[in-house]
């Protein structure tokens, strides 16, 4: 049988157990405390951003969540992104307001939002209503990119980036 090689055999259940062990190692030697001064604010088409979770920052104990501070300048305002929505934010210092889907909703410091996860996603954009001082979110949604990919089972779509 010439030019067919025999199927190598796998087994799945060893592959299994090595994988919890790669995991229990991640976790024993794993970042618990992910310190602010260690994070760059990165300068991206949503705007300025500080990620804590990340599903490409592999070191933490854990990597179920994304989560990321986001600035925004005074009297500015973060880029326009479609996604699937499931994502908290808690309002740590500022005053502005959010389109979802085209309504408005006026927050300040101190109030937490819930974007809500839609099955044909959530078109979202972020607005400092203070000319002179920034705004800061708190967000963190669960990793789905590590399920379903980066579209997260709808699309994800820069439709307008921040200035």
């Amino acid at each position: 049988m010439a030019g067919k090689q025999k199927p190598k055999e796998e087994n799945l259940f060893e592959e299994l157990i090595k994988l919890r062990d790669m995991h229990r190692k991640r976790v024993e030697n794993g970042v618990v405390v992910v310190k602010g001064k260690d994070r760059p604010l990165e300068k991206n088409r949503l705007g300025l951003m500080r990620w804590y979770l990340h599903p490409s920052l592999t070191n933490t104990v854990i990597r179920t969540l994304i989560t990321f501070v986001q600035e925004i300048p005074p009297g500015s305002r973060t880029g326009r992104l479609h996604f699937q929505g499931g994502q908290v934010l808690y309002i740590w210092e500022g005053k502005g307001h959010t389109i979802l889907d085209g309504v408005r909703y006026d927050w300040k410091q101190g109030d937490a939002m819930n974007l809500p996860l839609r099955r044909d996603g959530v078109t979202v954009q972020h607005f400092n209503d203070d000319p002179d001082q920034r705004v800061r979110l708190v967000a963190s949604e669960v990793n789905l990119v590590d399920q379903f990919g980066v579209d997260r089972g709808t699309r994800f779509e820069v439709l307008e980036e921040a200035p």
